[in-house]
């Protein structure tokens, strides 16, 4: 309050010099933090409230320095219209009582006291923002050597940035729902609405267009892409080989053309020998897409396309998956999924083989056949209901080494902590659909807090 500016000497400069080490410390060379300063009056907070939109901010992380007014903190957030996280931080543990009672006089002891009183106004705020329906989240903790409080801020941050990319993708549909699986068709508005997603409709046709247009020398240099990227297995022919990179090489120049941030897709491509050929050739390149964080999604799942860029987002990877078979004598579920991976989260170099039949879909060609590397992991659905639309369904579990289904798919060995049989039906019980995308690294701390910002469930079941 510049009440106390003049009450108390030192004491706004104190308090500004504690608001630039936040301001330092949730910046990251991937996001842009804006200092708006000390707000001290209602006059200031107007003018910042306003500056707030005039920066198009995602995200608001209101520091309370001192005892602060409601009404100074509420016209801001009532302009500013984005999710917000109240930071209350003390500059240390606690005051140290016996030089805070040495000190001369009782007005210089007040000014030191203002000083660790952020807690004070915590309610105030709290009270103001329910009674006004405003969502609000907040860490409470010290300004430093506190470093589970300053884990939990950066997680918010994260989270953020994760929502903000959410709101500016393009993820191209491309094709139509593989026959027959109702779970995953999806309600884009809601998407659009609910994740900020714009979808790009796309033709096959044009694929192949580009693809006709590829030169010999760029399908050569692709070859030798693919050969750096994947364990090209000896029986995989020059022929099939070819075919891949010269479908990948038009897949950048498709993903390039329409900005591209994620894809679904599925087409038979069936009476078209171009477009049978295109997408009986897509495996490879679709992979090389997904390991550089534009994630492809097969049979149209639009929902796992977003879950695997959620996971990719974070810095984790997002592989298509869904059961393969359980394991009641080593108690692990077998996980996996034919089409794209992820090679960058994979034990080894990922493998190419080459398949005479497509299981359940047209054509033949090279496909990947990888595992997740060893280590702990999270499983995130994107589920579809009727109570917001949407929810984010997650379960923490590990990877381990040992034999796998070597039929040219991903596929990898899960171990959840309550056991296969009580995670298979926890997981089910929330309706998911039969996909799911999986990350390295336990996140389900940062996927509750993206929840808690999209204002979307999330439920842990281990």
């Amino acid at each position: 309050m510049a009440a106390y500016w003049t009450q108390f000497d030192g004491l706004e400069e104190r308090l500004k010099g504690y608001l630039d080490t936040v301001a330092e410390r949730l910046y990251d060379p991937t996001r842009e933090v804006i200092n708006f300063g000390l707000v001290d009056s209602a006059e200031r907070a107007s003018i910042v409230g306003h500056e707030t939109r005039v920066q198009d901010i995602d995200f608001l992380v209101i520091y309370v320095t001192t005892y602060a007014l409601s009404a100074i903190v509420l016209p801001i957030v009532r302009k500013a219209k984005v999710p917000v996280l109240v930071l209350n931080l003390q500059p240390t543990a606690a005051l140290d009582y016996a030089r805070f009672n040495d000190l001369q006089d009782r007005t210089t002891m007040t000014g030191e006291w203002l000083a660790y009183c952020s807690a004070c106004t915590m309610p105030e705020i709290a009270n103001v923002f329910e009674r006004c329906e405003i969502p609000f989240h907040q860490v409470n903790g010290r300004l430093d050597d506190d470093p589970e409080c300053w884990r939990e801020i950066h997680e918010w941050m994260d989270a953020a940035q994760v929502m903000h990319g959410l709101s500016h993708l393009r993820l191209g549909l491309m094709g139509h729902y593989y026959s027959g699986m109702l779970d995953i068709a999806t309600d884009l508005t809601a998407v659009s609405y609910i994740f900020g997603t714009h979808f790009e409709q796309l033709e096959v046709d044009e694929l192949s267009s580009i693809r006709l247009n590829v030169s010999d020398t760029e399908v050569r240099q692709e070859v030798e892409v693919l050969r750096d990227a994947f364990d090209i297995q000896e029986d995989c022919s020059f022929f099939e080989l070819d075919r891949a990179a010269r479908t990948s090489v038009a897949l950048e120049q498709f993903i390039k053309k329409y900005s591209l941030g994620a894809l679904a897709y599925y087409y038979k491509g069936s009476g078209s020998e171009l477009n049978e050929d295109t997408m009986s050739s897509i495996i490879l390149g679709t992979s090389l897409l997904t390991r550089r964080g534009i994630p492809v999604a097969g049979e149209y799942e639009i929902k796992n396309a977003l879950a695997m860029k959620i996971m990719d987002s974070f810095g984790t990877g997002g592989s298509f998956t869904e059961y393969y078979a359980v394991d009641y004598t080593d108690d692990i579920v077998l996980m996996g999924h034919d089409g794209p991976g992820h090679p960058g989260i994979a034990d080894g170099k990922t493998r190419v083989r080459p398949l005479d039949v497509y299981h359940g879909k047209v054509g033949r060609g090279l496909s990947v056949e990888m595992s997740v590397k060893a280590g702990p992991v999270t499983l995130l659905s994107v589920v579809e209901n009727k109570r917001r639309g949407f929810k984010l369904l997650v379960a923490e579990c590990s990877i381990e080494a040992g034999p796998i289904l070597e039929i040219g798919n991903t596929n990898s060995r899960y171990r959840f902590p309550i056991g296969a049989r009580k995670f298979i039906q926890r997981w089910n019980e929330h309706g998911p659909a039969h996909h799911c995308a999986v990350g390295v690294g336990h996140i389900a701390h940062k996927l509750e807090k993206l929840g808690a910002l999209l204002n979307v469930d999330v439920v842990q079941v281990c």
